[in-house]
Order: structure tokens, then sequence, then C-alpha cells
């Protein structure tokens, strides 16, 4: 195998090559990215960076002398417009070049306003890139009135930000509470009273009509009637898994490139890691957005294209900063019937809500609680359940769960 390709130089694509490298791989390797840019983490854009406290340098996963020293080619800046998996091709603006192995680790793009309503005036922002970051940063003025679409944990993390910078801040909502998608109804109260009380306005099945303005945004309507004057919009309404290619080429595609649990997609020779690819989990298919995953199953990949054979064995975790709270999310609430509330672990100020279907623990959400965000991960990666009277009770130390 003398060249293996990874389109995407996010932190699945990043983490695919130097694992590659430290694996053993002797041979080519190229990493490409649209983005003019050597791979960078992107949780802290929209929280340090976008507050200033993070400077760009610090941004970067390996300075760019790394991927030298690696022998490992950066396309930065390169888009593959198609691949041939016949004939084990890719096509830039450039040419054709082939390939042995080929991984797909191509992310996933936000979900936009449409045009229709305003999506494409100047001051309507996505949250992806270290290009969006920039962009909207400037806006981030004291005193401006942000709009942000969408009570999901981008939208909650871009308005705690907003609200550090001195910014006035209104949150809109479709359904009728926030992080509808992803939690139970007792973190949404929590953070909703959390982000009132640092002054967000939070709006509830508040569907956005349009915005208004010529070129640049200066309002929105809702549903109901009312008109917002806003100076910068914010639009956290989800993301979608960058397919296109694998879908051009012929590869199978369900909620993201169908891979199976060693990372093969349908293609003999393709690979896919990352939050553009479904996977086997359990008895079912799922697709996961969070770094951890993206470095873990992109390891998996690397090591099973030289030989391993190794399952990739997800382990959920996730998290969110918001003003001074960390959030901690250890598995998935997929299926939960019932939630217990555990108020802070050995003297800890934070809280906990534990996810349970039947007497199975299925996640922890810990915020400020990382005790009880480690407990309850060891528990769920062990396939445990505690006894829920037990969580209930904060004199229980936490450790004894276990």
């Amino acid at each position: 195998m003398d060249h293996i390709a990874v389109i995407g130089a996010g932190q699945a694509g990043a983490s695919c090559v130097e694992t590659l490298r430290k694996d053993g791989y002797e041979g080519r390797i190229t990493l490409w990215g649209e983005e003019p840019e050597i791979p960078y983490q992107r949780p802290p854009l929209s929280k340090a960076y976008l507050l200033g406290e993070m400077t760009r340098d610090r941004l970067h996963l390996r300075p760019e002398s790394f991927y030298a020293d690696q022998r490992i080619e950066l396309r930065i800046g390169t888009r593959i417009t198609a691949i041939d998996a016949k004939a084990r091709t890719l096509t830039h603006a450039g040419g054709t070049e082939a390939w042995d192995a080929l991984v797909l680790a191509t992310g996933s793009t936000p979900r936009r306003l449409p045009a229709a309503i305003g999506g494409d005036l100047d001051g309507v922002f996505g949250v992806r890139t270290l290009a969006d970051i920039d962009a909207m940063e400037p806006h981030f003025m004291e005193g401006a009135h942000l709009l942000v679409v969408g009570g999901g944990y981008i939208g909650l993390e871009a308005a705690a930000v907003a609200r550090k910078r001195g910014m006035n801040v209104t949150l809109l909502e479709a359904a009728e509470r926030l992080l509808s998608r992803v939690s139970c109804w007792d973190t949404a109260l929590w953070f909703a009273a959390r982000h009132r009380q640092e002054g967000v306005e939070i709006r509830e099945k508040a569907a956005l009509e349009r915005l208004t303005g010529d070129t640049r945004v200066t309002g929105a309507v809702l549903s109901d009637g009312t008109h917002l004057a806003v100076g910068i919009v914010v639009c956290g309404i989800g993301i979608e898994p960058n397919t296109d290619l694998a879908a051009k080429a012929g590869l199978a595609v369900d909620n993201g490139i169908v891979v199976d649990a060693l990372g093969r997609t349908s293609a003999p020779g393709i690979w896919a890691a990352g939050d553009c690819c479904s996977f086997p989990y359990g008895d079912r298919r799922i697709r996961l957005e969070s770094v951890p995953h993206a470095i873990e199953q992109a390891q998996a990949v690397a090591r099973n294209i030289l030989g391993a054979d190794v399952p990739y064995q997800a382990k959920p975790w996730f998290w969110s900063d918001q003003y001074d709270v960390k959030l901690q999310i250890a598995g998935l609430n997929t299926g939960f019937d019932h939630v217990v509330v555990r108020e802070g672990s050995d003297g800890h100020d934070g809280r906990s809500h534990w996810y349970f279907a039947g007497d199975t623990l299925l996640a922890v959400d810990a915020m400020n609680d990382p005790r009880a965000y480690m407990v309850g991960k060891r528990l769920i990666e062990a396939g445990r359940s505690p006894d829920p009277a037990q969580v209930a009770d904060a004199s229980v130390p936490i450790k004894s769960l276990l």
C-alpha cells in the first residue's frame, strides 16, 4: 500500500494521519482540507477564542512542522470534487491522484437559515469554522443586540459568550423548551434558569418568520408578529453530515456515510470516520457529533487499515462550557424513561441528572460535578447500573456507587 489519502483536515483526519505514522505506516500520506488552515480545534472557537482568551496558534492541533517531520503532505485550501471508487482516484482543481486506501473524514456543515427568510443577509452567521468566528467577532460589541436562533448547545454557548462581552441577547427556540433533542427537562430548565440569571432573554415556542434588512440584518419578525431590532444573528439549528462526495461515488449513505464496525464503507478501500459517518452501536446505527468520538474512531480506522481488524467500540462523552458552568455528559440518553437528580456530590456545589431506562443507567449530565461525571462514565462503560435511590441521596458517597 503506497498511498493513503485522507479527505478532511479536521480532528478526525488529523488523528487518522498521526496514528498511521505512529503505528508504523511508511508509505505516502496526504491530508486534504478545504480550509486554508492547518488542522485545529473547533470546540474553543465559540468559547475561549471568541472571548479573546485563546490565541490563533493555540488552536492548532500540531505545529505545521510536525506534518513535515512526519512526512505527511498537507494539502490545505484544496477542495476534492470527486472520488472514483473503482479507479481509486480523487479529483481536485489541480488534477487527479491515485490512492490505495482512502479515508473520508469530511465532517459536517451547519444548517443555515433559508435565503428566502433573510438567511443570506450580512450579519447572519453559523458556528463551525475559524473563518466563521473571525467574521463574527468584530460584531460582538458591548451593547449590540444578538439574536440566537436555536436553543441547543451551540446556541447556548454563543449566548454565554455574548453576555460575557456585554451584549444584549435574545434566544429563540421553536420547541417548547431548550435542548429538546439532546437532554431531559431537568437539564433544560437548569440551563434556562442560569441563562436568564445572566440576562439572556429566552423565548421558547417562538418561531422565526423572517429576518429583515436590505443587505444587512436589522431585525427579526417572529411567527406571532413580534418584531425585534437586532444587529447580529447566530444560527445554532443543527448540522448535516458532509456526504456528497460519498453519495456521488456510489457509496451507501444513511444519516451519514455508512460504515461497518471496522470503519469500512460499502466500497472496497474506502473508510470513513468522525461525524460524517454512521456506524453500528449495539443493535442500532448511530452518528455521533463529538471531538472524542472523532479522535477515537479515526484512530481505530487507521489501525484497521493497517490490519488490526478491531471493531470500534464507541464510548460517548461530550462537554459544554457556559459562563462558569462545566457540563460533562457521559453515555447516550436515547430511550430513557425517568431521570434521577443528584445534588452536589461529596460537598460539590454542582448537580447531576442520571438517565435510566427501567433499572438500566444510560447517561449522566453533570453540571460542575466532575466526580459524578467520572463515576457515571465508568458505570456506563462497564455496563453496570447503580441503585437509583442511592444516586438520589447526596449523603451517599459518590464513589460507593461503583
